[in-house]
């Protein structure tokens, strides 16, 4: 994982944004990205309710959960893609800690 305000380097590997909205400020070729999944972001309306409260997160982890799991095939291809070779999830939110990025790698893990 990786703020995608960082500079790229080459031992990022396959670079994937999984915002749903483009990160303010950045251009598309600074960011040096290979995919956008906007499909695996979490929706608009969790997005807005758990508004990066470290307080929601536990909940915004299980509701962001229940949101993928009709998604399991944009899953397995990132996990595909991560037995290939290096596979860096890209994130704009400010908290390294508690972001969508940090639960999508948890359940990319499982």
């Amino acid at each position: 994982m990786k703020r995608i305000y960082e500079a790229a380097s080459p031992s990022d590997g396959y670079r994937v944004l999984v915002d749903r909205l483009w990160p303010r400020g950045v251009s598309r070729e600074a960011a040096r990205i290979d995919e956008w999944q906007k499909e695996v972001a979490p929706s608009t309306e969790l997005r807005r309710w758990f508004a990066h409260e470290p307080e929601r997160w536990d909940e915004f982890r299980r509701r962001y959960a229940a949101e993928l799991e009709d998604k399991g095939e944009l899953l397995d291809g990132l996990r595909a893609r991560a037995r290939r070779g290096t596979v860096t999830l890209l994130y704009g939110a400010r908290d390294e800690e508690h972001n969508q990025a940090v639960a999508l790698l948890e359940l990319l893990e499982k």
